[in-house]
This record gives C-alpha cells, structure tokens and sequence, in this order.
C-alpha cells in the first residue's frame, strides 16, 4: 500500500509495507486483546471504515474480535458507505499502530536483520554478572534471544524466554536448538502481564529494549508480574529503557546506571545492501539516515543520526516482600 504523507505522525520514522489483509496473521486470542484493551487507540469507526472492501474472512475475524458491547456499533459504521480517501486513511492510521506488532508476527527476519547489529554496551551483562552466574533467569519480551543468550553466556543456570510474538519465538527456538547449551534456555510464549511461571521462581528477571511504562509494553500489571515471579532478594533489570521512561522508573524505585563510551556506538549491518534495505524500511521518514549510509558507504550507522539513546544503560531494582 502506497503511503499517504498527510498520515504520517511526527515520530513515524517507517515507511509501512503491510495491507490490511496482513491483519488475519494474528491468532483470535492477539486480536481479542488487541481490541478488547485497545492499547493502540484503534477506534470502532475506524476498523469499520478499514473493512469495506477487505475480505469476508478478515471482516469476520475482526467482527467475532471486537468486545460484545461494541458489535453494534461495528455493524452500524460499516452499513455506511466512505470514500476510497476515509478508507485508505483509515487502513493507514491502524497499519502503522500496528506496524511492529506486524513485524513480529509477520516478517521476524526483518526485525532480526535491523536488531542483531545493535550490540548492548558491553559493561551491561558484566555488571550483572553476580545476580546471572549459577541463577535462574526470566528474560521478558526475549524477542528473537539478544539478552538470553547473553545469560546463557555469563553462566545462568536456566533462563526462561518469554516472548509474545509467535514469529520471533519462532527465530529463538531455532537459535536455542543450534546452541551448545540449549538444555538452559527455555523458551516459553508469555506477555508481560500474565508470565507463565510460578510465584517465586526466578532469581532475576531482565527484559532488555521490550518493558516500557506503557501498560501495552509491560506498565503497572507487567512490573506486578515481574515480582511476583522473582524471588524474595532478587533482582529486575530493565536494560536499554527508553529516554521518556526514565522519571517512571525512579518513582517505582529503580535505580539507574548509564555506562561510559570512549568511541561512539554504533548498529552494524550485515553488509551495506542490508544497512540501506533497513533504512529504506525503518528510517525511511528520517532522510539523514539514508544520506549518511550513501555518504560513507559502510554497513553501519551511529545511534546519533538514527536519534536513539545507545544501548548503554539500565534500571534495576531489588524485589523485597
């Protein structure tokens, strides 16, 4: 789908390949949440007016999604006809809330080949080293493994991976089987706000570039759950937060450490065709990103001309009950 520049919000850096027939990639269970929590801000006119002309199995699977208490509605909208404008807008403003919930169900590779060059400050896994060696672990929102097989790497006894996105569950079960120690890592599908574990079952739980203040991204249920999990003594530690997130974190009593750099972080790409094919993709809104890969032509890129904090610090905090 072509996209509409009057669409576009300030901070959409992606340029968006998904239709809106990508939408029956997601299980009844993600779809029911999605619309029963509406954490993406998606409106009852809005799906309706995305649907005319979409198929009948997605009008019904999004129809049979949508809260009881909504059903009416739904219908209601979608007995009146709109322009081929309002419905393509409308198409466009729930392709892009959805545009990384899209990526990870429906083209993981992608976001492995844009995440795998963002390596985490070094200083991160070595300062925590104490609370991984001869521990169990919960990585949440493990995505396609970077943290876990970090883990695995500073000695932890077991890490459990939990990850909500079927694609990128699958990427890590293919790295977990190729890996030489595979009996310590357990990939497990969970969202931060029900995490399949026992109360008091891991020593320490991680959750790198995933938990965020927001209740869709982990929030005050997922923070409920990642304590309760974790063992009286033990530790969480949210690694790469975001920048917006930091005041949240000091009032839920984290404490920061930011790492010092002598040279300036970087994402390195497979090779310069890959570095441009991701740019064109996720920094395609952000013009510098493209001219500075065409101007010095190597496969990566400083986390300064993308605008994103490096992958340099963390919050952590002790789990007291």
């Amino acid at each position: 789908m072509a996209s509409v520049g009057s669409s576009i919000q300030p901070d959409v850096l992606f340029e968006n390949p998904f239709h809106i027939e990508d939408l029956q990639v997601f299980d009844d269970e993600t779809l029911c949440n999605m619309l029963e929590h509406n954490h993406f801000g998606l409106t009852v006119q809005q799906l309706a007016h995305s649907m005319q002309g979409a198929s009948a199995s997605l009008i019904k699977n999004i129809q049979s999604a949508i809260p009881q208490r909504k059903r009416s509605l739904f219908m209601h909208e979608m007995c009146h006809p709109v322009s081929v404008a309002e419905v393509e807008h409308s198409r466009r403003q729930i392709l892009d809330a959805l545009f990384w919930e899209l990526i990870y169900w429906r083209t993981p590779e992608l976001y492995e080949e844009l995440t795998e060059g963002e390596h985490l400050h070094p200083g991160i896994f070595q300062h925590l080293e104490p609370d991984l060696a001869q521990k169990t672990v919960l990585d949440a929102g493990a995505g396609s493994g970077r943290a876990s097989l970090e883990c695995v790497r500073y000695a932890a006894n077991r890490v459990y991976a939990v990850e909500p996105s079927p694609g990128l569950l699958r990427l890590l079960q293919r790295k977990i089987a190729a890996h030489r120690e595979k009996a310590r890592l357990v990939p497990l599908p969970g969202c931060f706000e029900a995490l399949p574990l026992e109360a008091n079952s891991v020593d320490t739980v991680i959750s790198c570039s995933a938990f965020t203040a927001n209740d869709e991204q982990g929030g005050e249920p997922g923070l409920a759950e990642l304590k309760r999990v974790t063992k009286p003594g033990g530790k969480i530690a949210i690694i790469w937060p975001r920048q917006e997130d930091h005041h949240w974190f000091e009032q839920h009593h984290f404490h920061y450490v930011s790492l010092s750099i002598h040279d300036e972080m970087r994402i390195y790409f497979r090779s310069l065709q890959s570095a441009l094919h991701c740019a064109r993709l996720f920094y395609a809104h952000k013009e510098e990103v493209m001219r500075y890969l065409l101007t010095m032509q190597k496969p990566e890129i400083p986390f300064s001309v993308i605008g994103m904090n490096p992958p340099r610090d963390y919050f952590w905090c002790a789990v007291d009950k």
